[in-house]
């Protein structure tokens, strides 16, 4: 009679062939994480801003504090991007060769809503495997007015007046909704926002966001973008 080895070595460790053993744990490679991270943007009359925190995180290990999710395209365009870093900077850099491609055969730049569409061309042609990026272009228009346009991960894209996307979006967005867009708001006076008041704005929403958002932290990079050209502040935010 021939014995199995599995029997031989069952028998040996003093273990029963016929117990139950547990379900096997499958671990399964993802192409993605998630690295957290704020966006905001928000158009005003003749200017956009578009900001970010700069805490680039995973789980709940911090991989550096000093990592700005907003990306200058041109003198009158910044995108911002959260989600995945990976697919954040691989996204930003095919952004940048074709703005020069298009630079080399226009002898131009490209306007802000040209850029909006291109992107929404490269992230449907990337639908079955898309990138995980939150994205929010802010600039000028071809009039000199604020324009901001927030996509999808798969390429749908609309102008918006303000948006926020990434980690504590569901957060800031009700925010906005109520100081910006005055959602809902009875008895109040519908007057174009300053920039001033928009810069405050946005440090308050952030400030909010760091004391409940473990992803969001550490300091606020600010892109405003007038006739003149790109303007960046910096502004702490709680750094635990």
């Amino acid at each position: 009679m021939m014995l199995s080895a599995a029997g031989f070595v069952d028998s040996a460790l003093g273990l029963d062939c016929d117990a139950k053993r547990g379900p096997v744990a499958h671990h399964r490679f993802s192409p993605y994480t998630f690295n957290g991270g704020t966006v905001l943007a928000i158009a005003g009359e003749d200017f956009s801003i578009v900001a970010s925190d700069t805490r680039l995180s995973e789980d709940y290990a911090i991989h550096t504090r000093d990592s700005p999710k907003c990306y200058k395209l041109t003198d009158k365009t910044v995108i911002g991007c959260s989600g995945f870093h990976g697919d954040c900077l691989t996204l930003t850099k095919i952004i940048e060769a074709k703005l020069k491609m298009y630079k080399h055969s226009n002898n131009k730049m490209m306007s802000s809503g040209a850029i909006a569409a291109m992107l929404s061309t490269i992230l449907y042609s990337r639908r079955f495997f898309p990138y995980y990026v939150y994205n929010i272009i802010g600039g000028l228009d071809e009039e000199g007015k604020g324009a901001v346009y927030s996509f999808d991960p798969v390429g749908s894209y609309q102008r918006d007046t303000f948006k926020a996307g990434g980690s504590a979006s569901a957060m800031l967005q009700p925010l906005l909704d109520n100081q910006v867009g005055l959602k809902n708001m009875q008895n109040v006076d519908h007057v174009a926002l300053s920039l001033e008041k928009a810069l405050q704005l946005v440090k308050d929403v952030f400030i909010s966001a760091a004391e409940r958002d473990v992803y969001t932290g550490d300091a606020l990079k600010i892109c405003i973008i007038t006739k003149d050209g790109i303007r960046e502040e910096s502004f702490s935010l709680r750094r635990d």
